[in-house]
């Protein structure tokens, strides 16, 4: 986009091409979804996908060439060391609110700049920043963003998780897996499937909900879980936040790491691998 010599108004057409969607694996390759934590370690981008690619090679191969290629394009960074590191405690509070002051301190550089590097992860689509619900039903709310990876693989990666095993036994395999849900909600709505605005929820007693899904004035509350087993604990966020949204939420949604697909007092339950059922 920078490239082009002319502004091209009415005469270009822009797709937003993201990394491979669960759903399209279901149809081509569903065996690369029967084990949930090698889907979160390996990502969605296609040519670990559709390749016999080394992940781990690829990956660090990516990473190579996006700091020394594309991030000198978006914009003048000279300290490249500073900003891989950058990179990898972003990947560290994947699905966290986003903490200006302390990014800036860990890396040693100023506030404005930590949120100039966050808009270059953004304009290269490797982050999300989701903004909290605007709607604050009498609730005083958190107004900080949280921080989103759009893969799961890269946000590995970056976190040094070369196997399998590393990721299942990790503090931020939950946090991975909510970032994965996220990923998917993101390709629906810019994909053209899904017609939502993405946001997320959370008061100051503590209370949160991962993720608002608003189309017009309704909306949908979901909560993300991990785990492949079902527990009854997991709707509790959702129950109390039904509690006081009104008649504006169309319906609750519980999306964790398992396979059947259920109701449990008002709230579905949704495998990873069936979003298409929201």
């Amino acid at each position: 986009m920078q490239t082009a010599t002319q502004s091209l108004a009415g005469r270009i057409g822009r797709l937003e091409l993201l990394p491979f969607s669960v759903t399209e694996l279901q149809e081509h390759s569903p065996s690369l979804l029967e084990n949930t934590t090698a889907s979160l370690r390996r990502g969605w981008y296609p040519p670990i996908i559709d390749r016999d690619l080394d992940a781990d090679l690829w990956y660090e191969n990516y990473i190579a060439t996006y700091l020394e290629r594309d991030v000198r394009q978006i914009e003048n960074i000279r300290d490249l060391l500073a900003f891989r590191r950058f990179l990898s405690l972003c990947a560290g509070r994947t699905a966290q609110l986003v903490n200006l002051s302390e990014l800036a301190g860990e890396c040693g550089v100023s506030h404005n700049t930590i949120k100039a590097w966050l808009s270059v992860l953004e304009a290269s689509y490797l982050i999300k920043l989701v903004q909290p619900y605007h709607r604050n039903f009498s609730k005083r709310v958190v107004k900080t963003p949280k921080l989103y990876f759009i893969d799961t693989g890269l946000a590995a990666r970056l976190l040094g998780i070369r196997t399998d095993d590393q990721l299942e036994h990790h503090p931020l395999r939950g946090a991975l897996f909510e970032t994965c849900v996220f990923g998917e909600l993101l390709k629906a709505k810019t994909n053209g499937l899904a017609p939502w605005e993405i946001y997320f929820w959370r008061d100051h007693s503590g209370t949160e909900v991962d993720f608002i899904l608003e189309s017009g004035r309704t909306f949908i509350a979901i909560e993300a879980k991990s785990s492949a087993t079902f527990h009854p604990d997991f709707t509790t966020s959702l129950s109390k936040f039904t509690a006081f949204a009104g008649s504006d939420l169309t319906h609750s949604v519980l999306v964790y790491g398992g396979s059947e697909a259920f109701t449990f007092k008002g709230v579905s339950i949704v495998p990873w691998t069936r979003l298409d059922l929201l």
